[in-house]
């Protein structure tokens, strides 16, 4: 239990992230997933949370559930798109009567229903200021090596933006990424803008190369040739994939762990068998 900023701020923390299920058989998988890397004894875990709030209970219920039911350190992604302030003051009251102490606070991706939704809050910096006034909170932000979609390729302009959220916030995680380099740059690009928190690299274990490339596009993520080359060469074995795969995710993760970084997050996909076999590659 705690505040990530202290975990970080204690030693090298390792995070796994899950979404919420959509269905009865998918919540048992989840529930299994959790068990199996309880025993991993993980800093913290994240849940995530739909475009426009789609999740919204799902994700609240989950949190909850692991913070008080497994004892393990959970953090709630949050975002403004299609909420009015009372909604996200409400979430939040909840969340710190709960014990919940830790939140990502994202702008986050517009609802995919078509409708109106109330708009009070923009930006992520906006909900950064909204969770300050509610409760004493250990606040993460999103971060984009490859640059965030909406930055449409402008560096400084991305860099600066970032530099600025995390004036504000106790740390940073990444969106995945497939090479060091776009997350050592962004950290010396950072360290020019006299950033001092925190950024944890956010790593995705291949098992499903389709999916993972279609992922890699919607976040602004490169998926470089040869790795599709080495998945490529054995698509028509999954098992092979998934061994790929977590090679793929061990060698990145083992460079990033060399170069000092302040932690690993997995993004799990509420599978636990890729991140168990990269934790035992790398004698965690």
């Amino acid at each position: 239990m705690g505040k990530i900023s202290e975990k970080l701020a204690a030693g090298r923390t390792f995070s796994f992230e899950f979404f919420p299920p959509k269905t009865d058989e998918a919540a048992r998988e989840l529930e299994k997933t959790i068990g199996e890397l309880q025993a991993l004894e993980p800093s913290f875990v994240s849940v995530t949370y739909g475009a426009g709030g789609s999740t919204r209970e799902r994700t609240r219920d989950i949190v909850i559930h692991i913070q008080q039911d497994t004892g393990i350190t959970a953090m709630a992604h949050l975002t403004c798109i299609a909420h009015a302030r009372e909604q996200l003051v409400s979430l939040l009251e909840e969340y710190r009567a709960a014990g919940i102490q830790n939140i990502l606070a994202l702008a986050g991706d517009p609802p995919t229903d078509g409708e109106e939704h109330p708009n009070d809050l923009v930006y992520a910096s906006e909900l950064i200021a909204l969770i300050k006034e509610v409760g004493d909170f250990s606040i993460g932000v999103a971060a984009h090596p490859e640059l965030h979609p909406r930055s449409e390729g402008d560096r400084a302009l991305d860099r600066r933006y970032l530099a600025a959220k995390l004036a504000d916030a106790d740390f940073g995680i990444t969106q995945f990424f497939f090479k060091a380099d776009p997350y050592l740059r962004m950290i010396d690009e950072l360290d020019a803008l006299g950033v001092t928190a925190p950024v944890i690299p956010g790593i995705i274990p291949v098992t499903n190369a389709k999916q993972v490339q279609r992922f890699a596009q919607l976040a602004g993520a490169e998926f470089p040739t040869d790795l599709a080359a080495r998945l490529d060469a054995v698509a028509d074995d999954p098992a092979e994939v998934r061994k790929v795969g977590v090679a793929i995710a061990t060698d990145l993760a083992q460079e990033l762990l060399d170069r000092g970084v302040p932690g690993i997050h997995f993004y799990t996909l509420n599978r636990s068998t890729a991140t168990r076999e990269i934790y035992k590659n790398l004698g965690l």
